[in-house]
C-alpha cells in the first residue's frame, strides 16, 4: 500500500480495522437493527464541514483538512446502520462524501441540492443517503421556498429574504408506506434572536405544506440541525410554535460532542392532531443519539474539539419507525 495516497477501499492499518471491529459491535448494542419489513431508521446528522479530504489514513499536524480516510471509514460506517439519513454541512467540494459514497457500496443512493449563495449559505448542500434495498423515491424532491407575502417573517439575517440554507424537501416510499423528509440547517446568527424568524417561518410554512399534501396520503417529518439551545426557549417555542411535536423520549438527548449540556440543536419532529396523535403513516417506536467520541480514534488522543473536525461536533440523531398499524 502506498502510504502517501492510499485508496480508500484499500487494506486500512490493523489498528483501525480493529477500532472499525470495536466500534461495529458498540453500534450493535446502540441502534437497532434495520429489519426488512420490519422497521424504518431515519437519522440526521449535521457532519461538520463534510468536504475536503487529506488522502492518508492518518492525517498529521501539518495537513489540511484534517478529516482524513480513517475519518471517513468510520463515518461511513455509522451511516450504513440507517435505512435513511439527512446530511447537514455538505460543501460544495464532495470529495470526502465520494470516498464515503465507494466505503457503503452499490446498493446506497443519495439525493442533493446545489451549495447555497451567498455569505450565509456558506457554501452548504442539503442531503439524503438511502439503502435501496429498503426504500424508494417516492417521486417528489423540492426546495422549500417562502411565498413573497410571507417572506417578511424570516426578517433580519436571512439571505435574500429567503431561508439562508433552503430546507430540502424529499418523498420516499418504504413498503406500503410514503413520507416526506424535509431536511433544514436553520441561520446560526451572530446572536441566538437571529434564528428565530428563520424558525417560525419555517414551523409556519411547514403547518400549510403538510396540510395541502393530504390528499397525496403522505405523512410529513422535519429533521435537521435547527440551532435550538435548550427547551422553553424562544428558539425552541419559535420551532414548535406551528403544532411541531419532538418524540418525549428525546427531549433529554445530547445532540453534540463537544458540549455535555443538553443542546437542542438537532431535531427530529412532526405535526400532530388537536388529539395528540401523530400525523404520520409510519408508527415512531424509539429514537436516540449515538455517541461516537468515546470510540473513534483513541490511539491518537484527540480532545473532542480535535476530533469533530475530523468526524463531527454533533452527535447522529435517529428514530425507529414501523411501517405495521
Amino acid at each position: 500500500m502506498n502510504q502517501k495516497s492510499p485508496k480508500i477501499l484499500s487494506l486500512a492499518p490493523k489498528h483501525i480495522l480493529d477500532e472499525m471491529d470495536a466500534l461495529n459491535k458498540v453500534l450493535d448494542q446502540g441502534l437497532p437493527f434495520k429489519k426488512l419489513d420490519h422497521n424504518i431508521l431515519i437519522a440526521t446528522w449535521n457532519i461538520r464541514a463534510f468536504g475536503g479530504l487529506t488522502e492518508k489514513w492518518e492525517a498529521e499536524d501539518s495537513d489540511s483538512p484534517k478529516r482524513d480516510l480513517h475519518a471517513v471509514l468510520a463515518i461511513a460506517q455509522i451511516i450504513s446502520r440507517f435505512d435513511i439519513i439527512a446530511v447537514q454541512e455538505l460543501k460544495g467540494n464532495l470529495k470526502a462524501f465520494r470516498h464515503m459514497l465507494k466505503l457503503l457500496g452499490n446498493h446506497w443512493s443519495f439525493i442533493l441540492t446545489d451549495v447555497s449563495g451567498g455569505d450565509e449559505g456558506n457554501d452548504e448542500r442539503i442531503g439524503f443517503l438511502f439503502d435501496t434495498r429498503k426504500v424508494k423515491l417516492s417521486g417528489l424532491a423540492c426546495e422549500l421556498v417562502v411565498p413573497n407575502k410571507k417572506a417578511e417573517e424570516i426578517k433580519e439575517g436571512a439571505f435574500d429574504r429567503q431561508f439562508a440554507r433552503t430546507p430540502y424537501a424529499v418523498g420516499f416510499k418504504v413498503e406500503d408506506k410514503t413520507f416526506i423528509l424535509v431536511s433544514a440547517h436553520v441561520l446560526y446568527g451572530k446572536h441566538a434572536s437571529e434564528r428565530e424568524g428563520e424558525l417560525t417561518a419555517i414551523a409556519k410554512w411547514l403547518r400549510e405544506w403538510a396540510s395541502s399534501m393530504k390528499s397525496f396520503d403522505q405523512s410529513l417529518i422535519l429533521l435537521g440541525d435547527f440551532n435550538i439551545d435548550r427547551m422553553g426557549d424562544p428558539r425552541y417555542d419559535a420551532f414548535v410554535s406551528s403544532g411541531l411535536s419532538v418524540p418525549e423520549n428525546l427531549w433529554n438527548v445530547r445532540r453534540t460532542l463537544i458540549d455535555n449540556q443538553t443542546k437542542f440543536y438537532s431535531q427530529i419532529a412532526w405535526f400532530e392532531n388537536q388529539n395528540k396523535i401523530p400525523q404520520l403513516s409510519i408508527r415512531y417506536l424509539n429514537g436516540g443519539i449515538f455517541d461516537f467520541g468515546p470510540h473513534i480514534m483513541k490511539k491518537a488522543r484527540l480532545s473532542p474539539f480535535q476530533l469533530s473536525w475530523r468526524i463531527s461536533d454533533h452527535l447522529p440523531l435517529w428514530a425507529e419507525f414501523s411501517t405495521r398499524g
